[in-house]
């Protein structure tokens, strides 16, 4: 029984381990600067830029290095601000600045490029 208790010990040990390793990958790989296409919603208003990720759900505060999306959202010409449109962009994640509204968010998505932007949002997880 004594063995028993070690081994479960030892076999928990391990578990934790694991899961603060694949924790600390995961931060490491947002802020890390590491590019990628990201689907989702963009909400665009005088206040406040943020993304959706329709996949995992997790909401980003958003920062348009390109210049082009928020130009390609005014466009809509929309009669209210933070009316959501659905994009596909080229983008990295890095942490968000404690001393502005970001610190709300997780994590600062910066846009690198615009794949896409429409107002129609497509079915699945985004809608």
């Amino acid at each position: 029984m004594n063995q028993f208790n070690k081994n479960s010990v030892v076999l928990l040990v391990l578990l934790l381990a694991g899961v603060i390793v694949a924790c600390n990958r995961r931060d490491a790989e947002e802020t890390a600067g590491t590019s990628r296409v990201i689907k989702g919603l963009y909400s665009y208003g005088p206040e406040i830029k943020s993304f959706t990720d329709c996949e995992e759900g997790r909401e980003y505060w958003v920062t348009d290095s390109a210049k082009t999306l928020e130009l390609a959202y005014s466009n809509f010409n929309f009669e209210k601000p933070y009316e959501p449109v659905y994009v596909e962009v080229e983008c990295h994640m890095i942490k968000s600045d404690s001393l502005i509204v970001s610190a709300d968010f997780d994590s600062t998505m910066v846009v690198t490029k615009v794949l896409k932007i429409t107002k129609e949002i497509p079915d699945g997880p985004c809608n």
